[in-house]
């Protein structure tokens, strides 16, 4: 059943448990058995070891009973019910300490008066009969259970036996999933409360009239669509809760319900709120009609509603409000609807929250000299409206993420006025002459200014926090005129701004400042002596300037605790553990070269990052005294992933992460980083993040990629595994994950193994509200997307399960997420099933942004990208996330992953767009075409002498033809696809580089290793005539040319089946010494551990003993050798006179092959052949007779 328990762990009101010996009744009747005994609420539940898991258990009532201590047996208790027919559980603990905290907390529950019983959470299904020894019960506490109405014949227990309560004044049987009302309540005439919340209820008896003292009525989240009229006669009926329920209209009882003061209909259906239906209710007061599906209001035949003081209009679906007609209006909330217009009575308005909106206009009449509040952030207000000035007691306004230009030097002389948010707009300056203002808080981050009013320091004396980062700040006011300042300015956020080092001096004057922040400015310097004149500082964030040194006069901030300064070029360890207060210290990305610690770290420090200091050595004394630490971070070796071997060859990708705690010193965010996950060709990227718990995201950290690699194994397409992942964790998290729940976002770089060398595939999965953004040609892609009440679908699905969302917009008050690990009592309100998104890493993603909830409030995704895209380590634009973040306001934990790539286009293939690559245009050329030409029936095959067994027929082929081979992929033809002897002309298909048009007559390519023999070479060139071509070595007398073959898709496929010979080579020829040996054999083409299918080639065997059809790309060495080599064919040097290679005149002694006598003349008649022909070719203007493709 929804919302059981797994087991008796699982209850929520769990106080004390364990497995005890436990006796029944008397102790010389009955032996001692081990059972698990639970404190739960007001009762001791006792069940077996075994049944536990089912829920059978006995329930013992201790109110009113007694607790003693058993003297004949050590520490031993006996627990006894109150009534006449009483029982007795004797428990015998194992431990002193155990049997004094099972005492003490027993006691404090019998002493609890007899009148009110505590049964929620117990996962019964009956009510226990201990209940009802006592008549006198006053209030009954039964939610969360699995009661029915009745058990059957001759059983008691049901809710029918309720009525036998007859004083009972308070009931509550919410989340007990009883589908009908429970009748028997309506003849306990005693009843004041009754709460039958989420019980799927779907119409109310009028029996429900009998009830005359009911004074509160709960029926939030059930199935109702009216109310009966009998409902009327209940005249003490003071609240009412309708919410998340049908009902598409107000009922018309409230008419009649006098008392009722409050409207309670939020999470209904009601599309047009009819003005004239509470005109005729002058009883309400205060309307909530949160997440409806309102769209207008109809205001016929109304003037005004007088009575009508609070009106809550949340998350609907509104686009013009007029208020007016609401004369007395005292608080408004019009938050996340789609306004773009405003109006409202201001006669008596006090609070006015229309955030989330789209307005431009906004109108108040009259003036609304009694608001104190107003919140407009998150519109389209190019200027603030005129009245708001003339409010004598605003205190807090926000005004943040519009489009405001200018603030009015009136708003500032409001004497009430505590704090204004205006960030996030395009103001240009400030007020040059400030008045006084008694402003505390000023926050103007992410705007346009330049310079701020030299006088804002000396008027705003009051001002205690400061944040303008994200400017473009290049000097700071002073702060008083004299040497005595008077500023009580205790934080300043002035990051990502121009600042120099002429800024320092004019901080001193602020003797009271705790918090600064300068990180990403341009300073050089800090004075030794101007720190020692700030000497209140606790947390100092210098990062990303370019700072040499931190004073050593810190130590006068004897406060200190946190110490920022990272991405610097620090080159001396500071004198920060000196400081006895200090608790974190970032140092990474700098030029430190050695530390000095004392003899004993600061008994405080808790945190130590120096990753990012290449030439830092500590030695064993310092790694030893630096390991006791709870976070000491330094470099690991490289675990980035390269495509080649070569030590050379650029990584692929590449990561950095940064895990910080909040202010309350807890970190409850964790990344995860595999670089090389699985097959050391996949890389695996997490953040997690636990809101405030510290269990969830640590659990995720350590299974999660573990649950991922099994999951792979059982399928590998994308949404399927990523799914399952995310599910199986769920189960994984147990007891952890019944009332704790964390986000999480996974990021899996994988390729398809069947094309070791193919493209490779970014699937991103979250819940929650982590998530992950690609940087595409400089501009973002979102991978993840956010599940909360404000999707449709996720709204329509939640209503649908009849949960409670609160105020807050979370669901039954504890999350705002819809899908997320963890929180499984919340099923199915709350689901942990992940948004699945896939891309193929293309050479224009440049990287990629993992992100806790911190983050992402803080920055957004063009931000985020714009920030850290010029920043070329990726630790380093990890660490400006965070930073920027905690800048920017945010002090909670924190957490980000930066992965760069480096995708080049032989690691991309759009094949699978149906040749048309992604959004990016001009990087890929159009398709490759071949030409084919037919070979002569003699022509020698291309085997492969790399594998060490050499061949005569290899050392026939002269560098200069294979030359002409390869280097004919620069031919200037026009497009043009033939097949042998005259075919049918083949329509060329849109491929991409890495897979080009495959031919019938072609064959499968991988990437490969070829070495030619330059014996008979007779290219007349030294080595040292051209530049060395890309993909082509020489070693002696070998020719090595490193070429890409990759598969291609065909209509007709056919497996060639060869005889290996060396199992580490793409093709190895070697010579059949038997009596039938003037025939060659072609040995198996490996790819990876499969197959590959020949596209349709045709092998022919010639009484000469070739091997067939020649090869032009030649033999193919081991797909493992490269990974990255595919050279365009525009980019091809021109072809020259005797080839591309240079080769030594003597061949080198181990290409040397014994020819058995029986086949030397046989033997020597092909070279002699072979060279005539080849002589022949060259005579004719050198034409290009092979097969065109990309190197």
């Amino acid at each position: 059943m929804i919302g059981k328990p797994y087991s008796i762990d699982h209850l929520e009101r769990i106080q004390l448990s364990g497995l005890f010996d436990v006796r029944k009744g008397k102790m010389h009747l009955h032996k001692w058995t081990k059972r698990q005994v639970i404190l739960c609420g007001t009762c001791l539940i006792v069940s077996s070891v075994k049944d536990s898991q089912s829920g059978k258990m006995h329930v013992l009532p201790l109110i009113g009973g007694k607790v003693e201590e058993v003297k004949k047996h050590q520490y031993c208790l006996a627990f006894t019910s109150s009534g006449p027919q009483s029982q007795t559980y004797y428990v015998s603990f194992d431990t002193f300490p155990e049997y004094l905290r099972w005492l003490r907390q027993a006691s404090k529950i019998m002493s609890q008066r007899i009148g009110s019983v505590d049964l929620s959470c117990c996962s019964l299904e009956n009510l226990p009969s201990n209940l009802f020894y006592s008549q006198d019960l006053t209030h009954l506490n039964l939610k969360q259970n699995f009661l029915k109405q009745n058990l059957g014949p001759g059983t008691n227990g049901g809710l029918n036996d309720l009525q036998r309560f007859m004083k009972l004044k308070s009931l509550n049987l919410s989340n007990n999933h009883m589908g009908e009302f429970p009748l028997a309540i309506c003849d306990i005439p005693t009843l004041s409360e009754v709460n039958l919340s989420c019980n799927a209820l779907r119409f109310i008896p009028s029996a429900v009239s009998n009830m005359d003292n009911l004074q509160i009525f709960l029926l939030d989240g059930n199935c109702l669509g009216s109310l009966p009229l009998e409902l009327g006669n209940l005249l003490q009926l003071s609240y009412l809760s309708l919410s998340f329920n049908e009902f598409r209209s107000i009922p018309v009882v409230l008419e009649s319900l006098k008392a009722v003061e409050k409207l309670c209909m939020s999470g209904n259906y009601i599309e047009t709120l009819c003005l004239q239906s509470l005109s005729r209710m002058p009883h309400i007061k205060q309307v909530d009609l949160r997440l409806n599906c309102i769209t207008k209001l109809d205001v016929a035949n109304v003037d005004f509603l007088q009575h009508i003081t609070h009106l809550d209009l949340r998350d609907n679906k509104l686009t013009v409000l007029d208020a007016t007609v609401f004369e007395n209006i005292e608080v408004l909330h019009c938050e996340r609807n789609y306004l773009t217009s405003l109006k409202v009575s201001g006669y008596f308005l006090k609070n006015l929250c229309a955030a989330t909106n789209e307005l431009v206009y906004i109108d108040a009449y009259p003036v609304p000299n009694n608001l104190t509040l107003m919140d407009l952030s998150r519109n389209r207000l190019d200027s603030l409206p005129e009245w708001v000035c003339e409010g004598k007691k605003l205190e807090i306004l926000d005004i943040s993420h519009n489009q405001i230009c200018e603030l009015p030097a009136k708003l500032f002389c409001n004497s009430n006025l505590r704090k204004l948010l205006a960030g996030h707009n395009q103001l240009q300056r400030l007020p040059e002459r400030f008045e006084r203002t008694q402003a505390e808080v000023l926050d103007i981050q992410h705007n346009h200014l330049i310079e701020l009013p030299m006088n804002l320091f000396l008027k705003a004396d009051c001002l205690r926090c400061l944040n303008a980062s994200a400017n473009k700040l290049e000097i700071l006011p002073p702060s008083c005129v004299s040497e005595e300042s008077n500023s009580v300015l205790q934080e300043l956020y002035l990051t990502n701004n121009y600042l120099t080092d002429k800024c320092v001096p004019l901080l001193t004057g602020h003797s009271c400042l705790k918090i600064l922040h300068l990180a990403y400015n341009r300073l050089q310097s800090f004075p030794a002596s101007k720190m020692a004149k700030l000497e209140e500082l606790e947390e100092i964030d210098l990062s990303g300037n370019k700072l040499k040194t931190i004073p050593t006069t810190i130590t006068n901030c004897k406060q200190m605790h946190t110490v920022i300064a990272h991405s610097n070029c620090i080159e001396v360890f500071p004198e920060v553990m000196q400081l006895s207060e200090i608790k974190c210290v970032d140092l990474s990305c700098n030029e430190l070269t050695e530390i000095t610690l004392p003899e004993n770290l600061p008994p405080k420090l808790q945190e130590l990052d120096l990753t990012g200091n290449p030439r830092l050595v500590l030695d064993h004394k310092t790694l030893e005294l630096l390991n006791n630490m709870r976070c000491f971070k330094i470099d690991q070796p490289s675990t980035s992933f390269t495509v080649g071997e070569a030590s050379g060859t650029p990584a692929v990708w590449s990561h950095g992460y940064v895990e910080a705690s909040g202010m309350k010193n807890r970190l409850c965010v964790a990344a995860l980083s595999v670089n090389n996950f699985c097959d050391n060709r996949e890389a695996l990227y997490g953040v997690f993040d636990g809101d405030r718990n510290v269990e969830v995201p640590y659990l995720l950290q350590c299974t999660m990629s573990d649950v991922l690699a099994e999951e792979l194994q059982k399928s590998k397409n994308d949404e399927e595994y990523m799914t399952n992942t995310f599910l199986v964790m769920q189960r994984k998290l147990g007891t952890a994950g019944q009332k704790l729940g964390g986000s999480a976002v996974l990021c899996h770089i994988k390729h398809d193994p069947m094309d070791p060398s193919g493209c490779f595939t970014l699937t991103a999965a979250n819940v929650g509200k982590c998530q992950a953004v690609l940087c595409r040609d400089g501009k973002p892609l979102p991978l993840s997307k956010l599940y909360t009440v404000r999707c449709n679908e996720e709204l329509e699905r939640v209503k649908q399960y009849k949960a409670i969302v609160t105020e807050d917009n979370k669901v039954n008050g504890v999350t705002d997420s819809t899908r997320i690990l963890g929180y499984t009592f919340l099923h199915p309100y709350v689901v942990p099933r992940p948004h699945v998104q896939s891309v193929i890493l293309t050479p224009q993603d440049e990287f990629f942004i993992l992100g806790s909830k911190g983050l992402w409030d803080s920055i957004s995704h063009l931000e985020a990208v714009e920030s850290v895209r010029n920043v070329p380590d990726a630790q380093a634009a990890a660490k400006k996330l965070c930073t920027l973040a905690q800048s920017y306001g945010f002090n909670d934990s924190i957490s980000a992953v930066v992965v760069q790539l480096n995708v080049s286009e032989d690691c991309f293939c759009c094949c699978d767009m149906s040749g048309v690559p992604p959004s990016s245009p001009g990087i890929f050329p159009p398709s490759v075409t071949v030409v084919i030409k037919d070979r002569p029936a003699d022509t020698l095959g291309m085997p492969s002498s790399s594998s060490g067994v050499a061949s005569e027929i290899s050392s026939e082929i002269s560098t200069s033809e294979m030359s002409s081979e390869v280097g004919s992929t620069a031919s200037d033809e026009p497009p043009l696809v033939t097949m042998n002897d005259g075919g049918p002309l083949i329509h060329s298909e849109q491929r991409c580089m890495l897979h080009p048009v495959c031919l019938t007559s072609s064959f499968q390519r991988q990437l490969s290793s070829a070495t030619f023999s330059s014996t008979f070479s007779d290219n007349g060139l030294d080595s040292e005539d051209e530049e060395p071509i890309e993909g082509v070595f020489s070693n002696g007398s070998r020719v090595e040319v490193e070429v890409d073959i990759h598969c291609s898709q065909v209509k007709e496929k056919m497996s060639v089946h060869l005889t290996s010979d060396a199992c580490d080579e793409g093709i190895v020829i070697s010579a059949n010494e038997d009596e039938n040996s003037e025939k060659m054999q072609l040995l198996k083409i490996h790819s990876e551990n499969d197959w590959l299918d020949n596209d349709n080639s045709k092998f022919e065997y010639s009484t000469t003993g070739t091997i067939g059809r020649k090869r032009g790309n030649g033999s193919v060495a081991p797909s493992e050798k490269s990974h990255n080599l595919i050279e365009v064919a525009a980019d091809v040097p021109m072809k020259k006179s005797g080839g591309y290679f240079a080769a030594p005149p003597q061949p080198d002694p181990d290409d040397q092959f014994i020819i058995p006598p029986e086949l030397e003349e046989e033997v020597k008649e092909i070279m002699k052949q072979h060279q005539e022909q080849q002589q022949r070719q060259y005579q004719l203007d050198q034409l290009s007779d092979c097969y065109d493709t990309p190197l």
